[in-house]
């Protein structure tokens, strides 16, 4: 046998090797979902996902949201390493009252490009987590990031079930469902809703771990200023901005809901899904599986 025959299958062995003793497989064995949700920065995840991602923890699933970047300019008054830590340090809260795990990728804030590098970063975070739904960005954003995380996630999309690539993760044996967190973007074609979640019940559980993500929201990110800080309630008055968050989620979710009404109605019939006043919705990509409304039941379990 030629030695350039050998190296793919020795490859592949040790592939089966970890497969064997991969601490992914053992859990995947409780007959539990498993969700991985990508942002491309310490907050996105949370925000376009973190209603569904505390339903499927409440029923025992398992859920892990990923930053892609580590946020290290996503702030107007501080940037470089203290502030990656300080955004990793957030997310953790965050995810541990979601009931979720927390990966933050060490690539730079603002400088994600949709490389064979990071595409195989990609699939292997999906591959390890035996991933059988993959939530991100579209590929159409306002910010670069957000673009190559849709980018990124299409590429992985069907190279995720192919064996000899990143042959040291075994492949999946059945596509996951990749879908897209909404947005307002119009071009090339507006987001087209097909999954609207109810997030009602665990709404408090969201703004609870959003609170934890102050850089964000209280002290307005990248985009905020001293003027803007000035607006919040001060950190002290911890109950203020606590309602000022509520503000802004109840006209957040709220609006997701009277958007897509229709799909709503749908999923929880015409009664339940006119009472839904605040949701998360999603898009199928096309490059993933492609479920009957049967198997989007049963990945949704919170669907009546």
């Amino acid at each position: 046998m030629k030695p350039s025959t050998l190296i793919p299958l020795v490859s592949a062995f040790a592939g089966l090797v970890t497969c064997f003793f991969s601490p992914a497989r053992a859990a995947d064995e409780d007959g539990k979902l498993r969700i991985v949700v990508f942002g491309a920065h310490p907050d996105d995840a949370q925000y376009k996902a973190g209603g569904v991602a505390a339903k499927w923890a409440k029923l025992g699933h398992h859920v892990k949201l990923v930053s892609v970047t580590n946020g290290d300019i996503g702030h107007w008054q501080s940037a470089g390493g203290p502030l990656a830590q300080r955004r990793l340090a957030e997310v953790k809260k965050a995810d541990a009252l979601m009931g979720a795990e927390t990966q933050v990728l060490d690539i730079h804030d603002g400088e994600l490009v949709p490389s064979l590098e990071n595409r195989q970063k990609i699939i292997r975070i999906i591959r390890e987590w035996q991933a059988d739904i993959v939530i991100g960005h579209r590929p159409w954003d306002y910010h670069p990031d957000h673009r190559y995380v849709g980018v990124l996630l299409q590429d992985a999309a069907f190279m995720v079930t192919v064996p000899y690539i990143c042959s040291d993760v075994p492949p999946l044996k059945k596509n996951p469902l990749f879908l897209y967190s909404s947005d307002g973007f119009k071009k090339p074609y507006p987001f087209d809703a097909h999954i609207v979640v109810d997030v009602g019940d665990v709404f408090d559980q969201k703004l609870e771990a959003i609170h934890e993500m102050p850089s964000q929201h209280y002290e307005g990110g990248a985009s905020g200023s001293e003027e803007y800080v000035s607006k919040v309630p001060p950190a002290s008055d911890v109950e203020g901005r606590k309602k000022w968050l509520r503000d802004r989620w109840e006209r957040r979710q709220g609006g997701e809901a009277d958007r897509f009404r229709d799909i709503l109605r749908k999923w929880y019939g015409p009664e339940k899904g006119d009472a839904v006043k605040y949701a998360e919705a999603f898009e199928i990509c096309e490059y993933g599986r492609q479920p009957s409304d049967a198997e989007i039941k049963i990945l949704f379990p919170f669907f009546p």
